[in-house]
């Protein structure tokens, strides 16, 4: 089987040993030098790929079976960095599903500030209360560091204040700032230069340590610390103004810029994973059960399949279920992103996490903890967001020479200052300037934020992305490969009408006498005709007994009623039948329906069409498909005739039918090989292998598992304009992380060359770094309000009975590698 070209493969010297994923939660990194850093260092283990996360601390490991989680960890720990296994997930649906929110939180947590060091990272990302030590000792740091700042930036920044031996009451408040305030700083950098690494902390760093430094030497032997001193303040480096200079505004100021940046930084990126844990606390916490001897309530942890659980009006549904008694309306906007309430009665299907907007529900359990759907959801979108997009990878590439290249740049810039004759001061500002200056955090975190809101934002609206490769080849997708039922429609077969003839009973007695024979069959048009006839008779009680049922394989089903031989089959090739039957039938091929013939006492007496339906919002999914630029391509396994009429009812206009699983494999190399970029959209197993060979596959929801595990994103909303969103979303994200990246590239490529040439004070510096990484997580959480343009959807169908629902379940499960023709077992 053909793969799509950026496909993931297992990493080099993996092939003969079994491989497996491991995630790590990553302590003390702080910009993309970090990530570069990191992912090199594990890389060099041999068989071993890293990817990691910069904005969700985390790093995805894959590796062989012999080497160890241990080791892994020793190897980041190496690195300069601490690392940890996450908490592992709880058994209960919502107790389980918090462990992916709270890692990435204590991530935050951990990175935010950096006053963690390598004993403290590792307790702040054990535990709430670590985490929580953790944000209150940053919060101090910045208070503290505020009050000694604030005075010493005034003074220096303001002549006429500045009073007899201001300046060393200025030295007196500067240094706990530029030892104990920027103590986090100074530490990473020692770590990283024991470990031959310089990342943002060492730019930091050396710039608040220049600054004190040239100050002390200033105060003490430069004639700066002279009673009556005044010193005027310019935001421009002057080459030499006869006027000792102090710089203590800047190692105070660049501090607490830059401690106050990444304080909103980590509120900012902890907003950004708020989707993701709004998916965590959809859970229910605890759960009524029903027992013999009464119904008592216990934590959902203790819930196993099988049991049977109480839903009042208000509740939210404990786990994945089906009703056993009683019947409601069901809200599941914050799961699937579905705004219509799903009626539900006995025999329905319900979703973990739902809240039932109506009756009281006797649900019987089918799958608790990680194997309920919520779960599942959850577990995707965290395993999306440790991806990396390929323009990423680059940029952290850039990233891993940018500080040693910084360093560099204002080692020169010093050198060349005081080269040309510029006074001491001057040039030591200017090389702090450059120093403090560059930003490489905003690199590092220009993908991540945007694809870590956008991937929960998605799954709030039922879009669920693997990974950032997959936006990227979205974007590029110009041609939309369609699977039929199950897809275009919604799967399962509902009545499309019947006739009658002429001098037989009426429209209504045909479908109570049809029905009453078929309840005792499980086809798909049995549970059709009974579905409708118990809606139109208003429950069970409406259809009478049957005796002598008979199932006529490939033929179908009879039965006495009511005194009268009932027999519901296939209509036979050029059968003669009355011509309002006649009529009908014809109808029902021209659209594209599946007729059966009603006889009674042995005569034609009805015609029942059914049919598979067109999902409500295909047609409007279709024509905003042709809108964003993509053509649309029916390819089913039905036959020419029921194929071309669905197309018709869709607005499409090209159309493969009759086409093997291994035929649409080959449409869709075909179309690669035309030079389209190919997505396929599907539910089947036999849409497994087209999915895997375009460039991008995308399966709904209610499929099977071989077509979800073989797409790029799944669609859990049942809902063609599911896809549209989906396209929608993908090209406002990629345009978000193309605004982040000119920000971040042309930031540094604008500001380096400014402070180089003595443009730019230190402090002013500062505060343009830390604004910049502060701009980009912000611009990223713009995607948190994407709201899908208007629908206009038309009249909603009618709400499923249980029947339905039951059928559409069954179908689904019991779905195999081909779309059977309906009557070829009748």
């Amino acid at each position: 089987m053909s793969q799509r070209p950026d496909a993931t493969s297992r990493p080099a010297g993996t092939s003969d040993t079994p491989a497996r994923t491991t995630d790590l939660l990553i302590g003390g990194m702080t910009c993309a030098a970090c990530v570069n850093r990191v992912e090199k260092k594990l890389a060099r283990v041999e068989g071993v790929s890293a990817t990691v996360n910069l904005a969700m601390g985390t790093a995805r490991v894959c590796h062989p079976e012999t080497v160890t989680r241990e080791e892994l960890i020793a190897t980041v720990e190496r690195a300069g960095y601490t690392a940890q296994l996450p908490a592992p997930a709880a058994g209960a649906t919502g107790e389980g599903l918090s462990s992916s929110a709270d890692a990435a939180d204590t991530a935050d947590s951990a990175d935010a500030t950096g006053s963690a060091d390598a004993t403290g990272s590792a307790d702040s990302m054990g535990g709430a209360d670590g985490q929580g030590r953790e944000e209150a000792g940053d919060v101090e740091r910045l208070f503290v560091t505020a009050v000694l700042a604030v005075p010493v930036m005034v003074l220096s920044m303001v002549p006429a204040w500045q009073f007899d031996r201001w300046q060393q009451v200025c030295f007196t408040l500067a240094t706990p700032v530029a030892t104990w305030g920027a103590w986090p700083f100074h530490q990473r950098a020692l770590r990283g230069l024991r470990h031959a690494a310089a990342t943002m902390d060492t730019l930091v760093s050396l710039g608040v340590l220049a600054s004190y430094a040239w100050s002390a030497y200033a105060l003490l032997w430069g004639g700066a610390g002279l009673p009556g001193m005044r010193m005027p303040f310019s935001l421009l480096p002057s080459a030499d103004d006869g006027v000792p200079h102090i710089y203590l505004e800047a190692a105070v100021a660049v501090p607490l810029f830059v401690l106050i940046g990444r304080h909103l930084e980590a509120r900012a990126r902890h907003r950004s994973g708020s989707a993701l844990r709004a998916l965590a606390e959809l859970g229910a916490k605890d759960v009524e059960l029903r027992e013999p001897g009464g119904n008592r309530r216990i934590p959902v942890s203790a819930l196993t399949a099988g049991q049977e659980f109480v839903v009042r009006p208000g509740e939210k549904v404990a786990t994945d279920g089906v009703v056993v008694e009683g019947a409601s309306a069901l809200d599941l906007s914050l799961v699937t992103g579905e705004s219509v309430p799903v009626e539900v009665t006995p025999g329905a299907s319900v979703t973990g996490g739902a809240v039932n907007a109506g009756g009281l529900l006797l649900v019987r359990a089918t799958a608790v903890g990680a194997e309920t759907q919520l779960a599942r959801i959850t577990r995707l979108v965290t395993e999306a967001q440790a991806g990396k997009a390929r323009i990423q990878r680059l940029a952290d590439q850039v990233a891993g020479v940018f500080v040693p290249v910084i360093v560099a740049i204002a080692a020169t810039v010093l050198s060349f200052w005081l080269g040309a004759g510029a006074a001491g001061e001057a040039a030591v500002t200017t090389a702090v300037a450059v120093l403090v200056v560059a930003c490489p955090c905003a690199l590092g975190l220009a993908t991540p934020t945007a694809f870590l809101v956008a991937s929960g934002r998605g799954a709030q609206l039922g879009v669920l992305v693997r990974g950032p490769e997959a936006l990227e080849r979205l974007r590029r997708v110009d041609t939309a490969v369609l699977d039929k039922t199950g897809t275009l429609t919604t799967g399962r077969m509902s009545l499309a009408g019947v006739s009658v003839a002429e001098d037989g009973p009426g429209a209504k007695e045909v479908l109570r006498l049809a029905a009453a024979v078929e309840a005792g069959s499980e086809h798909p048009i049995g549970r059709a005709v009974v579905a409708a006839a118990r809606r139109d008779a208003d429950g069970e009680s409406g259809l009478p007994e049957v005796t002598g049922f008979r199932a006529h394989p490939g033929q179908g089903v009879s039965g006495r009623v009511g005194g009268h031989r009932v027999r519901v089959r296939r209509p036979r090739p050029s059968e003669p039948l009355p011509d309002a039957l006649r009529q009908a039938r014809k109808a029902a091929e021209r659209a594209a329906h599946t007729a059966v013939i009603v006889e009674i006492d042995d005569r034609p007496a009805g015609l029942i069409a059914v049919g598979d339906t067109l999902r409500p919002t295909s047609r409007q999914a279709v024509e905003a498909m042709r809108a964003l630029g993509i053509e649309p391509v029916l390819v089913t396994g039905d036959g020419t005739a029921p194929a071309r009429a669905m197309a018709q009812q869709a607005g499409i206009d090209k159309v493969h039918a009759g086409v093997s699983p291994e035929g649409k494999e080959e449409i869709v190399t075909a179309l690669r090989a035309e030079g389209r970029c190919v997505a396929v959209i599907g539910d089947g197993v036999n849409d497994a292998a087209a999915l895997a060979t375009a460039d991008l596959g995308m399966a709904m929801g209610g499929g099977t598992d071989a077509a979800i595990g073989a797409a790029d994103i799944t669609l859990v909303r049942e809902d063609m304009l599911a896809v549209v969103d989906a396209i929608r979303l993908t090209r406002r994200t990629l345009s978000t992380i193309r605004t982040n990246l000119l920000w971040a590239f042309g930031y540094n490529v604008v500001t380096v060359p400014l402070a180089a040439t003595g443009w730019l004070n230190p402090m002013v510096a500062a505060a343009a770094m830390s604004a910049s990484s502060v701009l980009v997580v912000t611009n990223s959480l713009r995607l948190r309000t994407y709201t899908p343009g208007r629908r206009q959807t038309g009249t909603p169908p009618a709400p499923s009975t249980s029947h339905d629902s039951a059928a559409s379940v069954q179908g689904r499960r019991d779905r195999t590698g081909r779309k059977n023709d309906v009557l070829s077992d009748r």
